[in-house]
């Protein structure tokens, strides 16, 4: 648990630094994100950037495991 706990403040970390160029990737911008803006009421729900950040962290752990 530690390991997962060091390597996820790590990454947190990393992308903190990172933020000015992967502001500039296209998450959050994807087919399949919805997004709701009328007047006075703005709904935002990322189901694709959802579903490929969960299976890209899957992935991740899973290397980490083996």
């Amino acid at each position: 648990m530690q390991k997962t706990l060091l390597v996820t403040g790590l990454l947190i970390v990393l992308a903190g630094v990172l933020w000015p160029w992967l502001g500039k990737l296209p998450f959050g911008r994807l087919p399949g994100d919805i997004m709701i803006d009328k007047p006075g009421f703005k709904l935002f729900f990322p189901i694709t950037s959802m579903l490929l950040v969960s299976g890209l962290i899957s992935l991740i752990l899973w290397l980490f495991k083996k």
